[in-house]
């Protein structure tokens, strides 16, 4: 238990360095500086206190809105936003029920437009359809945090963060194909999500995309299943039905893979390794016992829920962040698709999500 302790410090540090570093200032305290006559160090201290940090500042309230938590993974991503709102004494969250209902998730939204709050943060059920009310909070002069699923109108947003699925794709396949780049006609065959999503199409083309750099490994089947665990279990049960023999797969999802894993421990079938997708709790703990097919999965951390809110106190606070040389807030930061093995496994276990 001490060394996860360690771990989520660590991990904890990490992050606080990248977004609340000394380096960076706002546009009117540079403009300030280079017209004073005051010393460097008064200069220093006056940018430093226009970027955010850990200190109590102004108080903001954060209204967040997303989907129902009806998956393991978007559990822990409401869960990131609600610790991350706790750990500021300035900062309070206004916090929706969340509903994959677009029209209910509008109206959420819409109520708490109408509570003025400081700034928004929303996981939209379906970007497309809730561009419009993004549109109306930023008309409304309330800056809009999108996260990870994307609007269609960039105007409906001051700043979007969201995951890498082609990256999730590409580190797959970069991983099964250093795994097998030795082997004489290798197979490697994909389980992957929802097929209608946009998502799910860049995770296969990123993922096809890193195995034409390995010409001895063939993609020999794709199957879709839904990012449930009883589609997983289906779903796998044909692919291993029609192919009798291959050296990888590549999971979409951890939470299918639950169930995809049900199905090759009742085929009996072990000549192959297994990648996931996402970085569940589940799928980290059998990384590290190491006695089954899973070797690896590929991150899509909900650490970008708590990144959210930091940018978001920083925004509502009129501050920047720190490490880098702008003076604003980013338009967009999307977070890097980490290849978890046994090696590393007890560093990302912290972020591990059930």
């Amino acid at each position: 238990m001490k060394s996860l302790n360690s771990a989520a410090q660590a991990v904890s540090t990490s992050r606080r360095r990248l977004l609340f570093g000394a380096a960076a200032a706002s546009a009117g305290a540079m403009l300030v500086g280079c017209t004073s006559n005051e010393s460097n160090d008064s200069k220093s201290e006056d940018s430093a206190a226009q970027v955010a940090d850990d200190k109590p500042g102004k108080k903001v309230t954060i209204g967040y809105a997303g989907p129902q938590a009806d998956h393991g993974w978007l559990n822990a991503v409401n869960e990131q936003a609600k610790g991350r709102a706790e750990k500021y004494e300035d900062v309070t969250l206004e916090m929706t029920e969340g509903s994959n209902d677009n029209a209910q998730q509008i109206g959420q939204i819409e109520t708490l437009i109408n509570k003025k709050v400081d700034v928004l943060v929303i996981l939209p059920s379906d970007g497309k359809a809730l561009t419009q009310v993004g549109l109306r909070a930023m008309r409304a002069g309330i800056p809009v945090v999108n996260l990870d699923r994307i609007f269609d109108n960039p105007q409906a947003y001051r700043c979007y963060v969201g995951g890498d699925n082609y990256g999730m794709g590409l580190n797959a396949g970069r991983y099964i194909g250093e795994q097998l780049k030795k082997k004489k006609n290798a197979k490697v065959v994909e389980l992957a999500g929802v097929d209608n999503l946009e998502l799910t199409q860049d995770r296969t083309r990123g993922f096809d995309d890193a195995l034409k750099n390995y010409p001895n490994i063939k993609k020999v089947a794709r199957q879709a299943a839904e990012f449930t665990v009883e589609s997983g279990q289906s779903k796998m049960a044909q692919l291993l039905r029609a192919q009798p023999q291959f050296d990888a797969l590549w999971n979409h999802d951890d939470d299918q893979g639950v169930g995809a894993e049900r199905a090759i421990e009742q085929a009996g079938r072990d000549e192959f390794l297994m990648v996931g997708g996402a970085g569940s709790k589940h799928a980290m703990d059998a990384i590290k016992a190491d006695k089954g097919v899973l070797k690896a999965t590929v991150l899509y951390p909900p650490t970008m829920a708590a990144s959210a809110i930091d940018l978001a106190r920083a925004l509502a606070q009129g501050k920047g962040i720190g490490g880098l040389a702008e003076f604003e807030i980013p338009a967009s930061l999307t977070l890097y698709s980490a290849v978890v093995t046994k090696d590393n496994v007890d560093e990302y276990m912290p972020t591990g999500f059930n």
